[in-house]
């Protein structure tokens, strides 16, 4: 598979194919926007990244139908019409071009590529760098490079407070023990503050 996405414009990874699900051409995917049925609607065209040797390298893939069944997407693609068609499809990466995203836009919300390279701020003081987003069913998480190790910072309102795209940061206010080790004491038992929820919608595709 292709390390990189496509070259041209910049362009936002949308989804990948996982599964092929059914005889008819139906491929389960793995969705990394949070508007799936704005993206995936019939029509739409995605740019592949897929390796040289695939039958769809360097070609476009278009959708025909996108439906949830039993809680999981499955889209239906022109020219994909039985399972066989649909297995040479697997693990394909779905991009689009940035201009292409949709004219709504959600408060709080944030694409991968404007929050990778933030300074993390901590009481005024920078602490790490924002070095990629793992979005996982419950939340998503920051991943912050913080003197050469990786911590996971959920990205929900109470712990990241404030995003600043234009100065390149974001705030946290991390419960303690998130950017360093607790003393061994009972002092601390408590404080940790919990991630409540909210209705951040994170990031976006």
């Amino acid at each position: 598979m292709n390390a990189a996405p496509p070259a041209g414009k910049t362009q936002l990874r949308v989804g990948r194919l996982v599964k092929a699900h059914g005889l008819k051409g139906a491929i389960k995917l793995e969705l990394y926007t949070d508007d799936p049925e704005g993206r995936f609607v019939p029509g739409a065209t995605f740019t592949l990244q897929v390796p040289e040797s695939s039958p769809w390298h360097g070609k476009p893939l278009t959708v025909r139908e996108f439906k949830f069944m039993n809680s999981h997407p499955v889209a239906f693609f022109e020219g994909v019409d039985d399972r066989s068609a649909a297995e040479e499809l697997i693990r394909a990466i779905l991009w689009v071009d940035e201009e292409s995203q949709p004219s709504r836009v959600e408060e709080d919300a944030w694409f991968d590529h404007q929050l990778v390279g933030l300074d993390v701020v901590r009481d005024g003081e920078v602490v790490g760098k924002v070095v990629r987003v793992d979005h996982l069913p419950a939340q998503d998480l920051l991943i912050v490079k913080a003197h050469d190790e990786e911590v996971l910072v959920p990205f929900v309102k109470a712990i990241v407070p404030e995003v600043d795209i234009a100065a390149g940061r974001l705030i946290v206010t991390p419960p303690a023990g998130l950017f360093e080790e607790l003393p061994d004491d009972d002092e601390n038992h408590g404080d940790a503050a919990s991630e409540p929820g909210d209705d951040r919608p994170g990031t976006s595709a």
